[in-house]
């Protein structure tokens, strides 16, 4: 199979795009019902509801509109149509996402009413699909994807062989100028100083260290009550063999494989700037809010080892699932889109299964359903900072 190149779709601003979506994006969170509404009318095209969007303020403000932002200006989405309480924030999303050059529309709700809105917008959204369902995939080098990856229901196994296979694939792909992306802060305790030594300059690793130490002191010690018992490790962690989140956080660092440094750390849902190769974003553990955090960043495909088996997906983006853990293949093997448990058996090798993952990356940049996409999984998360005012 090539691996040099993949089919997908040339966006206007020259990304590409592995999926091609027409979404209806509300703004906030009770924008939902006119967005759904319009999905439920226009069929082919795809709502994302989230809890959040009203009251915010500050830092959790800008967070939420670089989110919003970024996930209508993912390549994968072809078209959007944004719907919102009030025209301000409406425009202001519309006006980030029409810098990318795509096709998209704003109809606020206020003196308007959700009939009238949703009216307007189901008939734009109809032309969008219309439009976008003309398009066609072109063959691309590989260096034009952007391949995200963060772990889930982690095991010993997690560590040994599925980890590790992600990391392999970085390895191979990243010296090929792709984009990668790593993150999970509080999953790297233990770890940190390990994970600083892997970044590019001595400036990069001071820099993620600051995060990491902010992430500590802001996060976890501010809210902690006594430890991070029932969360690091989580319960599945620990039937899975995993007794401390520094035994979880030497399993975690595997994704980036050995020979790949990070060259920059970004914040949460921030695109990389400083071109191809690894970057390390501080973001929450959780996996709905991670993988919606690196999609709003640009990441077109993630990749996502699993353990005891997560069964997460995203609504735009193709979660690719892979677990070392023959038990899981057997029990939970509908979410399964890669079974590298012969590593155990010592019946496939290191470089045998990181190969077979990029074949699945490019099989999926191709059109290929993932288990998460076929079995309906869209988690779409957003993650807050802080109480709203």
């Amino acid at each position: 199979m090539k691996r040099d190149t993949f089919w997908g779709y040339r966006r206007e601003n020259g990304r590409v795009g592995v999926r091609n979506h027409v979404i209806i994006l509300p703004v906030d969170d009770i924008s939902n019902a006119a967005a759904e509404a319009v999905a439920s009318n226009i069929k082919g095209v795809l709502a994302l509801p989230h809890a959040y969007g009203r009251l915010q303020f500050g830092e959790d403000l800008d967070l939420h509109f670089r989110t919003i932002i970024g996930t209508g200006a993912n390549p994968n989405v072809a078209a959007c149509v944004v719907i919102g309480i009030e025209p301000g924030w409406t425009r202001k999303v519309v006006e980030g996402i029409a810098a990318t050059g795509k096709p998209v529309a704003g109809f606020s709700i206020e003196q308007t009413g959700d009939i009238m809105t949703v009216a307007k917008a189901a008939r734009q959204a109809k032309d969008f699909l219309h439009l976008v369902s003309e398009q066609h995939r072109v063959e691309c080098p590989i260096s034009d994807l952007w391949v995200s990856t963060k772990c889930g229901e982690s095991d010993t196994t997690s560590g040994c062989g599925a980890n590790p296979t992600v990391g392999n694939m970085y390895d191979k792909l990243i010296p090929k100028g792709i984009y990668g992306v790593f993150g999970e802060t509080s999953e790297l305790t233990g770890a940190e100083h390990l994970c600083k030594m892997r970044a590019a300059t001595k400036e990069v690793g001071e820099k993620f260290m600051r995060t990491f130490e902010a992430y500590q002191r802001d996060v976890i010690e501010a809210f902690k009550t006594s430890d991070l018992s029932e969360s690091q490790p989580t319960k599945g962690n620990i039937e899975g063999g995993l007794s401390t989140i520094e035994e979880k956080a030497m399993g975690n660092l595997e994704k980036i494989g050995r020979e790949v440094q990070y060259i920059d750390v970004l914040g949460p849902a921030e695109a990389p700037t400083k071109g191809p190769g690894m970057y390390f974003m501080d973001s929450s553990s959780a996996a709905a809010e991670c993988v919606t955090l690196m999609a709003a960043a640009g990441f077109a495909v993630h990749t996502f080892p699993t353990g005891q088996g997560n069964v997460i997906g995203h609504p735009i983006v193709p979660v690719i699932k892979l677990t070392a853990n023959p038990r899981t293949v057997r029990t939970m093997s509908e979410h399964i889109d890669l079974d590298v448990s012969g590593l155990l058996r010592r019946e496939l090798t290191m470089n045998g299964a990181g190969d077979a993952l990029i074949d699945m990356v490019v099989r999926t940049a191709n059109g290929r359903v993932t288990a998460a996409e076929a079995l309906g999984h869209r988690e779409f998360v957003m993650t807050k900072l802080y109480r709203s005012a």
